[in-house]
């Protein structure tokens, strides 16, 4: 799975390439190669490490942002960099495997040091990292899972050996760390999105005749068919992303905003779900569309569990008189008295 390291929205596999990996089948012929988004023409490397990127221009502002620091400054495969370890630590520890979200922090730390104004930098992300360091704890276990805290020790050891230390020293300490840890856990932006999938919305909207259509439609469903018996759920490249201004919005249950990636590129956008008026706070919900049907119960103990706070939104005030049961207790119970 191919991607820019500094766009992680622009894959480096052609539609063509990521359909034949995912299905299994090096034969698979794309219709529509134009719809293909991907310019492998513009594909560049950093010399010393051999990182891809999706253009010159990408690469330049890794380099000026954190891959100056970052750069493991060889082309082989190096096993034993404590990067490397850091990152398959990871995967031993995070489902699913493939992905990378401890490597974001890294990244972020990279980012401070790179920085024209380091200062200014720290104090953007310290604002997000201001909870008791008992909430952290409970952030980080959630994450990491009942061994949590060997991991963590595991984990910040790694980071330690990976990264330089001078001018992030507090945010190198183990509370320090593990603050980072929740404030991904918290406040990440999942990013996903595959060469594939650009292909097919590409391809979907060409104005094709009604049989040429329904003939695109039918290869589009044996394509997914395919890649699902395949490779299962995993068919985007994966990760997580940090927003400033997105991790600003608070949640509502009713949220009137939507956090989205119109462009296919790392820029996120705010996409309004109904007419906001002036003055009106902007909110957005921190759930899935899934756990937003479920009973007011339900949800605060979602939010509680990955977010330590409780919702008084307005169709929380609303169902404040529903019983405290789980969605869950609410069906066994259907179940019961159907039986």
């Amino acid at each position: 799975m191919k991607y820019c390291h500094m766009l992680f929205l622009s894959p480096l596999e052609s539609a063509q390439e990521n359909a034949r990996r995912l299905t299994g089948n090096p034969e698979l012929i794309l219709p529509y190669p134009e719809c293909c988004t991907t310019n492998k023409n513009s594909i560049v490397s950093c010399s010393t490490c051999g990182v891809e990127y999706c253009s010159v221009h990408c690469q330049n502002e890794a380099f000026n942002r954190y891959h100056r620091i970052l750069c493991l400054r060889t082309k082989e495969r190096n096993n034993s960099h404590p990067m490397e370890h850091l990152n398959e630590a990871w995967k031993h520890m995070h489902y699913p495997p493939e992905t990378s979200t401890i490597m974001i922090i890294p990244r972020l730390l990279a980012t401070i040091l790179q920085s024209p104004n380091p200062e200014q930098m720290q104090e953007a992300v310290l604002q997000f990292t201001h909870r008791a360091i008992n909430e952290d704890a409970q952030l980080v276990h959630k994450l990491l899972g009942e061994k949590f805290a060997d991991q963590l020790l595991l984990l910040h050891n790694l980071l330690l050996q990976a990264v330089p230390h001078e001018g992030i020293e507090q945010f190198l300490t183990l509370e320090g760390f593990q603050s980072l840890l929740a404030l991904i856990g918290t406040n990440g932006q999942g990013v996903g999105t595959s060469a594939v999938s650009q292909w097919v919305t590409r391809s979907s909207e060409l104005p094709l005749p009604d049989a040429e259509k329904q003939q695109l439609d039918n290869f589009i469903d044996k394509l997914y068919e395919d890649m699902d018996r395949v490779s299962g759920n995993f068919l985007n490249n994966e990760g997580v992303a940090l927003f400033s201004l997105q991790s600003s919005c608070n949640h509502s249950c009713v949220p009137n905003a939507e956090p989205t990636y119109l462009h296919n590129n790392s820029r996120l956008s705010l996409v309004s779900l109904r007419d906001i008026e002036a003055g009106e706070e902007i909110t957005i919900s921190y759930l899935d569309e899934c756990n937003l049907q479920r009973s007011r119960h339900s949800r605060h103990k979602v939010l509680m569990e990955n977010y330590l706070f409780v919702c008084n939104c307005l169709k929380c005030e609303e169902q404040v008189n529903e019983p405290d049961v789980t969605s869950d207790e609410e069906e066994d119970d259907e179940e019961e008295m159907s039986e």
